[in-house]
């Protein structure tokens, strides 16, 4: 007999799921206080969640007979994974429940924003009538940017061409054939910019994409762009989106997300004609919340009965003594990862994984995923994880292909990454210290030793004197505080790279005074 807790308010169809199974005991409490949860959590072998209860290190430590978690949700930010892992539970999420609403939501605002619905039903039920000032555009012969072309944003693409809309889409992670079969064309994202009537985002909000798209950005775009938010808050900068709109610089915008939620009322976002406003509505559908309890009941049912792992985000098929000995290698791994899959140029078409020496003992197919995972996650964020990561890759059209070698290389244990793009081959050694802390030793053809850790700053340069103090100068003078630097050359007199770790963000102003720094050829900051 499994014993089941769900903490959260989950509908009766998902609660239906387990209920009838002979084999399962379901207690339903729902908004249960943590200190009672923690009391109780040692009884039961699953947990189903919401956004509502915070699944900490705390409880997870007191859980005795816990093997899965489950989250009817997309996030798992209120579940520390960490400890799960170490635990040996598998923690799942539900990341297709609520495609179809956000998609349709997305729709519903584009509309909106295109016939000036919302300041016409309000001007109507103020008693006017105002047929010619809310004079509207047809969607017709449109076209529609959009960027993130995961679940979401394909859905999006699908429903906007049945209104003759033209598809064209910015995801770094999409081959161009797979796109054509959707009927999206692939752009960069200035073209994207430059081109669209309207711009939709449907990526999550990252360090990479924080602000992705302000002044600088809008300052592209056609005056009668209108752009649309159903993802995260904050990736289109409300400052400058206000600026914008009140200048008449763009058409319109339309947002369901807020850089803060519940957002400021006195923002003028809330005041402005040309601004469709909605309370994060883009899941809130009877038929999604249904959607995320059938799914997630079926997924943590068929992982008690042994019948397959679905949207986990660890790694259940490992021991908690085999975990140990792989989590050295699936750090760095990871980091890797996120270190090339944030300074490669290009759409990524394969990546090449060879492990050599004592790495190749340890289970290479978790670390493939945890490479997999880093490459991806500085675009896709919370939506990837170690599991899902090579579905995702074949998805987007990238090959990936794993190599275990016997012959004897030039560490004691190393990972190497070949990643081919449409405009570069980029390579990537890594090892294990003997204290088994991560680090990066050769970046193509340089060799180097690097520290994959925190706020980075990589820097391509002539091999010219006074670089690396004229670097430091700069970052003095915006107190940026140099943790490290590391240098490294291919011959002399040749372009040299200079990794440095520093203890906080880089601010923009900073990177472009580096830029306009002599003999400095490139300059990009990295979050590992």
């Amino acid at each position: 007999m499994f014993k089941i807790l769900v903490s959260d308010k989950l509908e009766k169809e998902g609660l239906d799921i387990l209920a009838a199974e002979k084999e399962f005991k379901v207690d339903c409490k729902f908004g249960i206080a943590p200190a009672e949860l923690k009391a109780i959590v040692k009884d039961y072998d699953a947990l189903i969640v919401r956004s509502g209860t915070q699944v900490t290190a705390d409880i997870i430590a007191a859980s005795q007979k816990l093997k899965v978690i489950g989250r009817a949700g997309v996030g798992l930010d209120n579940v520390d994974l960490a400890a799960a892992t170490k635990k040996g539970i598998v923690a799942m999420n539900t990341p297709s429940g609520n495609t179809t609403a956000t998609a349709e939501h997305t729709v519903s605002l584009i509309l909106a924003l295109s016939r000036n619905i919302p300041q016409a039903v309000a001007s109507l039920k103020a008693g006017h009538w105002e047929r010619s000032k809310f004079t509207g555009i047809e969607l017709y012969g449109k076209v529609l940017g959009i960027i993130g072309l995961g679940r979401i944003g394909s859905t999006v693409a699908k429903m906007v061409q049945g209104f003759g809309v033209k598809t064209i889409g910015f995801d770094p992670y999409l081959s161009a054939d797979i796109a054509a079969k959707n009927g999206i064309q692939l752009v960069d994202l200035k073209t994207l910019y430059k081109t669209s009537d309207y711009i939709t985002v449907h990526i999550p909000k990252t360090d990479e994409t924080s602000h992705m798209i302000g002044a600088e950005q809008i300052a592209m775009m056609k005056k009668t762009v209108r752009l649309i938010n159903c993802a995260r808050g904050g990736i289109i900068d409300e400052k400058a989106l206000v600026q914008a709109l009140k200048d008449k610089r763009i058409a319109g915008a339309a947002l369901d997300v807020y850089e803060a939620e519940p957002p400021d009322f006195k923002s003028e976002l809330f005041k402005l004609d040309n601004c469709v406003t909605t309370p994060h509505l883009g899941a809130a559908t009877s038929e999604a919340q249904v959607n995320v309890a059938i799914e997630i009941a079926q997924a943590v049912k068929d992982a008690l009965l042994g019948r397959g792992i679905r949207n986990a985000a660890n790694f259940p098929s490992l021991s908690e003594e085999a975990y140990k000995g792989v989590e050295p290698y699936l750090n760095l791994g990871e980091r890797m990862g996120k270190f090339a899959g944030q300074l490669v140029q290009g759409r990524i078409a394969s990546v090449k994984i060879i492990y050599s020496g004592t790495v190749t003992k340890q289970n290479v197919a978790a670390i493939t995923m945890a490479v997999a995972k880093g490459i991806l996650s500085p675009v896709l964020g919370e939506t990837v994880n170690s599991v899902n990561a090579l579905n995702m890759m074949k998805d987007r059209g990238i090959a990936i292909q794993e190599i275990v070698s016997s012959a004897e290389g030039e560490y004691v244990n190393s990972i190497a990454l070949d990643i081919a793009t449409d405009k570069e081959t980029f390579a990537l050694l890594g090892t294990l210290t003997s204290n088994k802390q991560p680090r990066i030793v050769k970046i193509n053809n340089v060799y180097i030793e690097a520290v994959p850790a925190g706020h980075i700053l990589f820097i391509n340069n002539n091999d010219k004197p006074g670089i690396v103090g004229a670097i430091g100068t700069i970052l003095a003078e915006a107190k940026v505080n140099i943790a490290g630097i590391t240098l490294g050359r291919e011959n002399q007199q040749g372009v040299a790279v200079s990794v440095v770790n520093v203890d906080s963000e880089i601010p923009e102003s900073v990177i472009s005074q580096l830029r306009k720094t002599k003999n400095i050829l490139f300059v990009k900051t990295i979050k590992v």
